[in-house]
Order: structure tokens, then sequence, then C-alpha cells
């Protein structure tokens, strides 16, 4: 069995926050059911390009692997009575919406306890369910700006720069995995479910960590650096060679003295310009120029093969293709495979989450509202009868978006 096997959270979400939270759940055997809204096409994260088709997409896929999907208009009497019985049976609702969507859906433990006592709420929103940006719509990009990430990143004297990828995004995502196990395992323990309240803002901000701390706690102004340098660990950045970059780092003393070894300057090693951390900080402007020269003379692979020889901590930097190339990506088995009715092979990266020596299966992320039939039969019991009445309320969509779907389905 796997170590979530009997977790089941309804999801009412979208893009790549709240689903990338939820797949790592997934991978270790949640049942993670996805509510799609039929009247807008489901998830939009389906129309993402490119490799996009239809409501395929390769992003879709990325982020919504071993879930299942359901379409269900909410606004509906019929659609919010499917909803309301797939709480009785699950342990969590987890959603990332705006702020104050979870309250006017009704998403709230107080709306739904009276339905099971032992519910999880989990909205992962943009600013948190309070405050005065509660209602503003929070996306990764715009929350590197406000948090400050973006100010200290990019080179000195050019213009700010966000990551280059969704870190915050997907930071709060984990964050939100976290607090739903948390959230669970309380309220199996205590009969009683709560409310969370995860958003990409609060997650931002406290991963501005020890930076932060200093700030607020003294006259230290972060800086964007050169060359990504640490800001205050020399040298840790990246160096050019002959013909490529690489990073090179000196997080503790040791480091140093091997390093000035390795390059061929062990009179540095001696230098009491250069002797503690505080000293190569204060002194940078007249290290680095050494440094830079000397690994010029030579190319990437030559520096990590005399760097990693003489175990001082070094790694190239890699395009994206590269990295999936390394050897250690194969020899943890990081690229697996899924197979989709339209793309064909699928190769993706497994989750980094590994518990137990059960190797984690993988299936490809649903069609929308492709697991209805199991969902209402299987899971909640419904009878044909039922089923019909509730399609002729609109409870799964209108007739109009269903003849759509099936347009742009192959």
């Amino acid at each position: 069995m796997k170590p979530l096997a009997d977790l089941r959270i309804i999801a009412l979400e979208q893009y790549g926050a709240g689903p990338f939270g939820s797949v790592q759940l997934a991978d270790l055997g949640a049942q993670v059911i996805k509510i799609e809204d039929p009247e807008t096409g489901g998830d939009i994260g389906r129309y993402v390009p490119p490799f996009q088709a239809g409501e395929d997409s390769l992003f879709f896929e990325t982020f919504n692997r071993n879930k299942s999907s359901i379409d269900l208009d909410l606004t509906t009497a019929g659609g919010r009575a499917v909803f309301e019985d797939l709480v009785r049976v699950s342990d969590a609702v987890y959603s990332n919406l705006r702020g104050d969507v979870p309250a006017k859906l009704r998403l709230t433990y107080a709306d739904l306890a009276h339905l099971n006592a032992r519910i999880v709420c989990c909205p992962l929103t943009g600013y948190g369910v309070t405050g005065p940006r509660a209602s503003e719509p929070g996306y990764d990009y715009l929350l590197q700006g406000i948090a400050g990430w973006m100010d200290l990143t990019g080179e000195p004297s050019g213009p700010p720069a966000k990551s280059g990828l969704s870190l915050v995004d997907y930071s709060a995502g984990l964050v939100a995995a976290i607090a739903i196990l948390a959230g669970v395992h309380a309220a199996r323990r205590d009969g009683a479910g709560m409310d969370c309240d995860v958003s990409l803002f609060d997650t931002a901000m406290s991963m501005l960590t020890y930076p932060a701390i200093w700030s607020l706690n003294g006259d230290f102004a972060p800086q964007r650096t050169r060359h990504s340098a640490h800001p205050s660990l020399v040298p840790f950045q990246a160096f050019e060679t002959s013909d490529a970059w690489i990073v090179v780092g000196c997080p503790k003393e040791k480091f140093w003295q091997r390093l000035t070894v390795a390059i061929g300057l062990p009179e540095l090693g001696e230098d009491e310009r250069f002797a503690t951390f505080a000293d190569r900080r204060r002194n940078a402007e007249a290290l680095m120029p050494l440094l830079e020269a000397a690994f010029a003379g030579r190319t990437a692979r030559e520096w990590l093969d005399v760097l990693g020889g003489a175990g001082v901590p070094c790694a190239p930097v890699n395009s994206v293709a590269a990295a999936l190339r390394d050897e250690q990506t194969a020899a943890r088995g990081l690229v697996v495979e899924t197979e989709h009715p339209r793309f064909g092979t699928v190769r993706q990266l497994r989750g980094p989450v590994r518990v137990g020596s059960e190797q984690p299966g993988y299936r490809r992320a649903p069609g929308r509202g492709e697991d209805r039939e199991a969902i209402v039969r299987s899971l909640l019991g419904y009878d044909q009868a039922r089923i019909d009445e509730l399609e002729q309320g609109g409870a799964f969509g209108s007739a109009g978006v269903r003849a759509h779907r099936h347009e742009l389905l192959p």
C-alpha cells in the first residue's frame, strides 16, 4: 500500500501552484479528485502552449498525473449536492483561488463541517484570506516582484529579474501539501477538521529567510551580486572558464584552503587579506580578479575534474537539456514515462519525495470529466436515475459545453 493510499482530496485547482502541491500527494498514493468547471473548459492549464492541442497540453500533464477528474458546476443545486457528497467521504478540500473566493463558494470549514466534522479545508491563495490584498489575484511573477525576490535577482548593473522557474508557485504548493497532511493528521487525532490558510505571499516572504532577518535586526540592505555571488560567503559564485560557466563554492574554511592549492595559487591561502569569511568578504574586490583570471585559463571540464578531485564544491552551469542528461538524473531514475492518447509516450520528471522502498507508479493526467462515472457510481453510489437527474439539472455542465468538449477531443 502506498503511504497516502488512505487519503482522499477534493481539489478545486488550476494552473501550476495548486496542482504542483497535490501531484506530490497523488504520487504518494492519495486519491486526488479534480473538480473542473465545465462552463470554463476546466483547468486553464489544459490550454497552455506550446505542446497543446484541444484540451490536452504537456503543461497540464506535468502537474496532474495520477489524478482523477470530474466536471462539476458548483453554481447549480445538483453540482453543489455532488460536491457535498464528496465532502462526506473525503479528508480535505483543497483549492487555489483568489483569497475572497473560498468563502464565496462556501468552501470553508464552517460551511462544510456539518457534512464531515473531520474535513480539512485548505485554500492556497495569492495573498491569504485576510488583509488588504485578499481579493487581488496572485501569480508567481507578481509575487516575485512584491516579495523582493526580483530586486535580489540579476546582475547589479541590470534590471530586476525573476527566477527562471515559478519558484513561488511550486514552493507554495509544497507548503499547501504540508498543511493538508498536518491538518488531516490533527483531524484524525482530535476528531475535528479545520481551515488552513496558505498563500503565495506568505510563502515568498518566509523564503526571504536570513537576508530578511539581517535587514530586520541590523543595517543590512540586500543587494544583487555580480555573477550570482553569495551575499556573504566568498568565493561562492559562478566563474567563467575558457569555454563555459561553472559554480564554485567555499562554504567552509577547509574548502578555501583546498581551492587555493587546486588553482595553483597556494599563496592566497596564506594571505591575511583572505584568511577568514569576513576577510574575504571585505576584500572581495581584490580577490575576485585573481580567481577569475585563474579560472579563465582552462575549460569547464578540466576545472570540474581538478576541483572535484581536490574536494572543492563545484558544479557545471547546465542547460536544461544537459541537466536531464546528467548521470545523476539517470542514476536516481528521475525521468519516468506515461502513455497518452494524443501525445503517445510522455517523458516526465518524478516527484522528489521518496518514502519507503516501493517505487511509485505513474499514469497520465485525466481528460476533463474522464472519471465521472467511477466517482458518481463507485464512490458515491448513485444509480442511473440520480445521474440522469443531475445531468438534466446541469450539474455536470450544460449540453452546449459538453458538445464543444467533444469537438475538441480527438
